[in-house]
């Protein structure tokens, strides 16, 4: 296993994070029901192979994650693991209700001080209007100085401008990002990497398989890579590609089977940057999955309103999502996140979309193409 210690970290993580978020679920059970005997299984066999970084979150799994965190890792000497925990920013109104959260981490957790400390999923709305306002960022700052946290920072969602002005607000102990080889542009993006590196603010990267969907695409790509290195699996290559991005301190993996778990271990016991041709190969896959897509619907809206209430874009995005990535779990999520009123199915074909489509997209077919398709699924 790698460690990692960057500008000057007093901490030495392995580069092998382990994610609770994604734990494995009692049979037939609701989000927060995990399985504690295959999770505590998965846990130790990371441990033994050198995993040392653990992360959860105040309300991962129904806020049973880190109670189960706690209770997995109090067989381990504390010196022996590095505990990363978050406050939940969207559940916090006041300074009094950010502090009995915290504490109440510290109950689930059943730990003296955390390792790695976020405020959790920001941006800059979130940092001015209840980090800043309400005190939080002073207080955590105090919580430090006191012991119970070591290291201070920020898991984020929002744009690079949102990144720039909250990373070069203080000097942070670190911050963690979403990052993999198809949201380079996205939220912090490429530009959020080269500035963490500028600032030596070291990096943890949470999706670096997309929630999935690196680890299983549209079979065209699927093929460049398994044509390449058959041994190999999809997910590997796209933590590898993180990995091998300077400032990274530790590469997250939400792991929820035994098989994931051994997967991980492959790939990072035996680590190695990716080669100048092995990132040429990651740029024809990357290129060869948007090339997958259903349609070219851009997302500009000028379809709507539909007088029937569908919701074009959202519908077009879920279906040339199931086009690269080639994931029906996933899809079948989005289509059930989106009202059943603004289904492609509410379409009657009255035309009116594909007069206003600068695309000149046949709208009212695809609508019907893409419901068929993913409805079966």
């Amino acid at each position: 296993m790698e460690y990692r210690q960057l500008y000057g970290m007093k901490e030495r993580p392995s580069l092998l994070g382990f994610g609770c978020m994604r734990l494995p679920l009692l049979p037939g059970g609701d989000r927060g029901d995990i399985d504690y005997a295959r999770a505590q299984t998965m846990i130790d066999e990371a441990i033994a192979n050198g995993v040392n970084y653990f992360d959860t979150a105040y309300g991962y799994l129904a806020g049973q994650s880190e109670i189960f965190v706690g209770k997995a890792l109090k067989k381990y000497p504390r010196d022996s693991f590095y505990l990363a925990s978050k406050l939940p920013m969207g559940q916090i109104d006041s300074y009094e209700r950010g502090m009995e959260i915290f504490r109440h981490q510290f109950e689930k957790l059943q730990v003296e001080y955390i390792d790695f400390y976020m405020f959790h999923g920001i941006n800059k709305t979130v940092f001015d209007e209840k980090i800043l306002k309400f005190g939080l960022l002073d207080e955590m700052i105090r919580m430090k100085e006191a012991g119970k946290i070591r290291n201070l920072g920020f898991s984020f969602h929002g744009s690079y401008e949102d990144f720039e002005y909250i990373l070069n607000y203080r000097d942070w102990d670190f911050c963690q990002i979403q990052y993999n080889y198809m949201d380079t542009d996205i939220q912090a993006g490429d530009r959020g990497v080269a500035l963490a590196a500028e600032r030596k603010v070291p990096l943890i990267i949470m999706e670096p398989v997309k929630g999935g969907s690196l680890a299983s695409f549209a079979p065209g790509a699927e093929k460049i890579l398994k044509d390449y290195a058959p041994d190999k699996s999809l997910a590997s290559w796209a933590v590898r590609w993180v990995a091998s991005h300077p400032g990274v301190a530790v590469v997250l993996s939400g792991m929820s089977t035994e098989e994931q778990v051994r997967d991980n271990l492959a790939t990072f016991n035996h680590y190695t940057p990716l080669t100048e041709e092995e990132q040429g190969v990651i740029d024809r896959v990357a290129g060869a999955i948007r090339g997958s897509i259903r349609n070219g619907c851009t997302g500009c809206a000028y379809c709507m309103p539909c007088p029937f209430g569908v919701d074009i874009p959202r519908n077009f995005s879920i279906w040339n999502e199931y086009g690269m990535y080639n994931n029906a779990g996933r899809t079948k999520e989005n289509l059930a996140r989106l009202d059943a009123e603004k289904w492609a199915d509410q379409c009657r074909k009255c035309g009116k979309c594909e007069k206003a489509c600068p695309q000149a997209l046949p709208i009212r077919e695809d609508l019907q193409r893409m419901f068929a398709e993913v409805t079966a699924l």
